[in-house]
């Protein structure tokens, strides 16, 4: 594979409210790099960019705040409301995020890397380069309680955020390892530290 990088790439991913973060936290305090597609969202827009000159450029000045950021909140309601200004923004922003991912993951020089990549599934056919996918998975129903507990929403917006992404099935079928994360969040630490040995033999072999 042309542009292979030097290190085993692991991309992470689940559905919303899986608790990635957790997981990916516990592999960063084991000295691995973890290099997230929600920062490099941000980045890539940030002011003085190309980003987001090209998302002005598409939907308008007055998407910007008074600092000169991205009004995330009311770009949020905007696409939520509109699929076609949804694709829009994506495909201003995802190109740019998976570029910021490979270059990253091609520059380490750690054993591997992760990648948290939520929209992994979604997006699979643009992330075939990397070597592993590993999935924080739970039930539908400990997602619907923790988007409800964790952002204070109803019930109803939280079936909607959820049905927006794939379906768990989707995930799982993309899976090389699986963590179950539908219990308490102490009991990651087995898991995530099996696959950090796993991780490493596989990146030395």
């Amino acid at each position: 594979m042309n542009g292979k990088s030097p290190c085993l790439v692991v991309a992470l991913t689940g559905g919303v409210a899986a608790g990635k973060s957790a997981v990916t936290r516990r592999f960063e305090a084991l000295g691995v790099p973890v290099h997230d597609a929600d920062v490099a969202a941000r980045e890539v827009i940030a002011p003085g960019s190309e980003g987001l000159a090209e998302v002005v450029a598409t939907f308008g000045a007055d998407v910007l705040d008074d600092r000169g950021e991205l009004d995330r909140p009311s770009m949020r309601r905007r696409v939520f409301a509109d699929p076609a200004a949804r694709r829009r923004l994506e495909a201003i922003i995802h190109p740019r995020v998976r570029a910021w991912l490979r270059e990253r993951a091609q520059s380490g020089s750690a054993p591997y890397c992760l990648l948290a990549i939520p929209l992994l599934a979604e997006n699979i056919a643009q992330y075939r380069w990397v070597d592993r996918v590993l999935v924080v998975d739970v039930p539908e129903s400990v997602q619907l309680a923790r988007l409800i507990a964790r952002d204070g929403v109803d019930e109803a917006l939280a079936r909607r955020m959820i049905e927006q992404q794939a379906t768990r099935a989707e995930r799982l079928a993309l899976a090389d390892d699986v963590i179950d994360n539908s219990g308490d969040e102490s009991a990651l630490d087995q898991p995530v530290a099996e696959l950090h040995q796993r991780y490493l033999a596989l990146a030395t072999a």
